[in-house]
């Protein structure tokens, strides 16, 4: 057995948990900046699972109008020791400005993936269930809202159909092709 046998699980739990819980940091973060109610459900469940460690680090980091500084600094320190722990058992050198901007990287691409999935969830919605209020449709409403109002603005009417959504996909899909690459040759470049 190789030395890949241990460690490609650990890297599996270390992986897909630290994903999990980054996710719900940002996905709170972004609610909170949209201006979700938190009597939603889900909200609850983001609230009480992300509130640890966010309590603690409001003490030192105020937030600057209506962007939770201390949302965003969890995160980016969460991709950064998840990103440290893959790459010390993968055996890689670590160099702290390369961790810096793959963490970055990182947090980017998934922000860009939440609204990829929120989008195409909320059009989805939309088809099956039209008109439903549910606690899921309203957190994408509000999740989505800002992006396909501005999507509107642009697109006209066709026939009664939205095709805001498939702009807002388009316009995502191409914000991950022109803006992550970059991120990643940089990273590259540091390490």
């Amino acid at each position: 057995m190789d030395s890949s046998y241990l460690t490609d699980p650990i890297i599996l739990v270390v992986d897909s948990l630290s994903s999990l819980y980054i996710m719900a940091v940002l996905l709170r973060f972004l609610l909170q900046w949209c201006g979700t109610s938190f009597y939603n459900p889900i909200a609850q469940l983001l609230l009480k699972i992300t509130h640890p460690p966010l309590r603690v680090l409001r003490r030192f980091i105020p937030p600057i109008g209506r962007i939770d500084t201390s949302s965003l600094v969890l995160v980016l320190a969460l991709q950064m020791l998840a990103n440290f722990v893959i790459l010390i058992l993968k055996g890689v050198t670590v160099n702290i400005g390369a961790l810096a901007i793959l963490s970055m990287t990182d947090v980017v691409a998934l922000l860009l993936n939440i609204f990829i999935f929120a989008v195409f969830a909320r059009a989805l919605l939309s088809w099956i269930n039209p008109g439903a209020y549910d606690s899921a449709s309203s957190m994408l409403a509000s999740l989505t809202d800002p992006l396909l109002a501005l999507c509107r603005k642009f697109i006209p009417d066709v026939g009664g159909i939205d095709l805001s959504p498939l702009a807002a996909l388009l316009f995502l899909q191409l914000a991950k092709m022109l803006v992550l690459p970059p991120l990643q040759q940089l990273a590259s470049l540091l390490s």
